[in-house]
Order: C-alpha cells, then structure tokens, then sequence
C-alpha cells in the first residue's frame, strides 16, 4: 500500500476499498503513518466525505484495532443506549432501570465528561467505591444478575479513535459526519448488543447545530448499524436548553432516582420514556411506541424500576446511601441563589454556556487531567418557558470555590426574561432502519 495514492483516490472522490482503508487506519496507530498524513487523509474526508461501504470499512478498521466483548453468556436481549452528549443529560440512568424492568438488559461503555457536558461514569462515581473498571466476566454477572451494567471505556477500547479524535480536535476535522459516525458507532459495536438506541443532540448546548446535519449524522450511523446487523434507532433532540433541572454529578444522580421514583421533570421524563419505549418495540416487547411510553409510565408512577438503579451501583462497589441522604453528603461551601430581576418566562441564552459554568464550579474539567467536586453544581429552580416573579430564585448554584461575585455575574448574563413563552419541541425526529 502507498499513502500517495490512497490520499490521491480520496482527494479525486474515487471510493477506497476496505484493503486500503485497513491499511490507513493500522498505519496511523502504529505510527508508521505519520499525523501530517493522517491530517490530509481527515481533512479529504471532511471535504469529499465517504460512502457508506467506505464508513462501515473505516468503522470496523477501528473496531480491530482493540479489543471487543463477547456476551454469548448473557442471557435474554442485550440493548446499549447512546448520547452525544448534552448538558443535564442523566438519561442512561433513567433509561437503564427502565428497559432492564421488562427484561432487555442493559451493556453500555461510558465515558468521562469533558469541558461542558457531563460523563455518566463521573456521574456514577460521586457514589464512593462505585468502579466502571471491572472485568469481563464481572460484567457480564451484572448483567445477568441485575440486567445493567456499565463499564469505563478503557485504554484498549479502540484505540484507533482516541488517536484520531485528538488529531482532528486540533486540525479542524472534527466537524466530519462520517468521522463521527464512525467515531461513535465503533465504540457502540465493540458491545454486542441486538438493538441500540441513540439521541443525537441539537442545539446550542450540542454538537450538531442544526436538524440537517443531525438528520444525515443520524442517517450514517443507522448505515453503519445496518452493515453490522444491528438494530438502531435514533431520536433527535433539542438542546438549546438544558435536560432537566440538575447540571453537575451528585446532583444530576439524585434527580435521576427522583424521576425514577415518580417525580422528574416534564422533559427528563417524556426523553427517557421515549428512548426505552423505542428500546423495548425494537425488540419486540411492545408492538408500538404509544403503548410502550403507556405502560414506562406507569412503572415511574408505581416506582417499580427505581431500585435497580441502586442494586446496579451497588453491585458495582459504590454506596448509593449517600445519595438517599443527599443534603447531608453533598453539602457545598457556599449556596447562591440567582433572583429575577423582572417577571416572566425564562429562558437562557446558551445551555452550553450553563454547562461551562458548572464545570468552573467544579462539577466538570476544563483538561482530562482535573478533579471533580461531585457535590458542586446547578440546580434551575425556574426552567425554560416556566413563569418567575421579580425575586424569586430562578436558579441555586452549589460550589466549594470562592470566585463568588464571577459566578453570580455569568448565570445572571444567561438569564433571558421574556414577556412570552416559546414553544420549543423537544423530540425533534426520530429515525429508524426502516427511514434509511
């Protein structure tokens, strides 16, 4: 192989066979490709694209260049849940104990949180002793035993991709569809799991800014499912405001069990019933979505689900009593509350910019190398198109920092108090194997 003409094929449109695209990939990880070159093999991408056989190909070249799980001993149907991240995003959480009611087990790889989304394994840590890092053997007895588990994803997990990620975050290729379907769904399919369910985010706290390019990243990746024999369905969703009223860790796990216990917010809810009901009618345990969101319903309501959360952390070593008991463990130095200034209905300025300032509260890490406070964060007393009074707090900052008056200044400059409310869906679109 010659990356002369591989890059020439690429630049001129002219579709890669799987050879080649092998070559690339193991080249770049055993750095016998050198990161200029892979930087123009991205940047070609980025700018010509690639076909769906040339995605399953590249996707696959990065599934083996790691290891994978076998669950041939798990019993019943397996189901993965994916998020591209979003601010307030405690899904996984809810969804888990949900679907794992109604017997479909739940095998997920997790990451950590950086900048200003939060990650389902920092989450699941403010329970001390809770580890993501367990075998393969001990995964699989959680999931036959309790029906959830989620692991960290570790060093040999695709490796491919952390190479690459890091090259693309500092040449301007991170904005690639195929490279994120690829990205994403090759970390997906190193679980064998029958039916995957992803909620692609949109909006001014996500990645994809607006519904085309969630639609065709959304498309691409149910392409590569397909190409795998997998079932995937995707829900696009709106995140120009945040997912619930929590943003932080401790916080976000508290109002996940809450939710669990028949008392989440609207939009938290209506998302999580969503995603399992999808789960649950892909494999076939419900003949549509309206009766399964139905009968998720009445599990929220009659609490029936809620303990699986716990039993899932306990059985992976954490203690889930501190959140029971969450004002005495997650106490926080200071307690500041924003208060309208006016009346009206709220909205803010940038979900993002509120997942910034959390993380600078300490509830996130600018760099991978920082610690989190799990007990800082936000909690909205008011939320998006809710009515306040001039003084009423709208929303209560937790931190053990001091920068008080620069905290106070940033949610004060997020607050938007309008006249009207907007109406703002939700659940944007949802996209099946059948829509591709």
């Amino acid at each position: 192989m010659n990356f002369a003409n591989i890059i020439e094929k690429k630049k001129n449109k002219q579709e890669l066979t799987a050879q080649e695209i092998y070559w690339v990939v193991n080249s770049f990880v055993n750095n016998t490709l050198k990161d200029y070159q892979m930087s123009a093999f991205n940047m070609a991408v980025w700018f010509n694209g690639m076909t769906p056989t040339e995605i399953a190909s590249f996707t696959q070249a990065m599934i083996d260049s790691g290891i994978t799980y076998n669950l041939d001993d798990v019993e019943g149907i397996k189901a993965d849940k994916h998020s591209t991240g979003g601010v307030g995003d405690k899904t996984s959480l809810i969804f888990s104990p949900l679907v794992a009611k109604f017997g479909v087990k739940v095998a997920k790889l997790s990451g950590r949180g950086l900048g200003q989304t939060g990650g389902t394994i920092d989450k699941l840590e403010s329970c001390p002793g809770w580890s993501g890092e367990i075998s393969e053997e001990r995964f699989k007895e959680i999931l036959n035993t309790v029906g959830i588990s989620i692991m960290g994803q570790s060093e040999e997990v695709v490796p491919a991709d952390k190479k690459l990620y890091a090259l693309r975050d500092v040449t301007g290729t991170v904005d690639s569809i195929p490279l994120i379907a690829s990205s994403i769904m090759s970390k997906k399919l190193v679980v064998p799991a029958d039916s995957i369910i992803l909620d692609v985010k949109m909006g001014s706290g996500a990645f994809m800014k607006d519904l085309e390019s969630a639609i065709a990243l959304s498309k691409a990746m149910i392409t590569i499912g397909k190409e795998h024999k997998r079932n995937v369905s995707v829900m696009i969703t709106n995140m120009d405001k945040p997912l619930g009223r929590a943003i932080g860790n401790a916080i976000e796990v508290k109002e996940a069990w809450d939710t669990l216990n028949g008392n989440g917010p609207d939009d938290l809810i209506e998302l999580c019933i969503t995603a399992a009901g999808l789960t649950l009618v892909q494999n076939n345990v419900f003949n549509d979505l309206k009766t399964a969101k139905e009968e998720l319903l009445k599990v929220l309501n009659d609490k029936s689900a809620a303990h699986l959360l716990k039993d899932f952390v306990e059985a992976q070593g954490g203690d889930f009593n501190v959140i029971l008991d969450y004002d005495k463990n997650f106490s926080t130095k200071h307690v500041i509350e924003i208060k309208a200034q006016q009346e009206g209905y709220v909205s803010f300025a940038s979900a993002d910019q509120l997942g910034y300032l959390s993380m600078h509260l300490g509830a996130g890490r600018a760099t991978k190398e920082e610690s989190i406070d799990f007990s800082a964060g936000i909690y909205l007393n008011k939320t998006t198109n809710e009515f306040v009074k001039k003084d009423e707090v709208i929303m209560t900052l937790y931190t053990n920092r001091d920068d008080i008056e620069t905290y106070k200044q940033k949610a004060n400059e997020l607050i938007i108090i309008s006249d009207k409310a907007h109406d703002e869906e939700l659940i944007l679109k949802l996209l099946t194997n059948a829509d591709v």
